[in-house]
């Protein structure tokens, strides 16, 4: 993991076979003007579980594109899971499905493709 979400409080709880589950606490300082979780932590989130997913198979994946849909708003406290999930792998792209939820209720979804190459020397 780099320091980024690692400064967030992004934890990794499972990653590989094309999967990946990381979990974080809302905190003030991931609010945003309206008192809630600010769209860009929930992407981090979910970009950092969608990151793990398409490099855990021993290749070297840069996203083409991403999409996120935020459907409930989030507060201090919550506890969020991200869980990427492998929805296509061919030889050169892959598409990843990432579910963020607190408990079970979805309040996003992050949907990336990516492009595999051979990892750099």
């Amino acid at each position: 993991m780099s320091p980024f979400p690692d400064r967030l409080g992004i934890e990794v709880i499972h990653a590989g076979d094309g999967r990946a589950h990381v979990r974080a606490a809302v905190n003030d300082d991931h609010l945003n003007a309206h008192g809630i979780a600010h769209g860009g932590f929930l992407f981090t989130l979910a970009d950092e579980a969608f990151a793990l997913a398409s490099n855990s198979r021993g290749v070297f994946a840069v996203a083409l594109s991403v999409r996120m849909d935020y459907f409930r708003p989030v507060a201090v406290g919550d506890v969020l899971d991200a869980e990427a999930t492998e929805e296509y792998l061919g030889r050169r792209v892959g598409t990843y499905r990432v579910e963020i939820r607190r408990r079970r209720e979805l309040v996003a979804l992050f949907t990336g493709t990516v492009y595999r190459m051979e990892p750099p020397p």
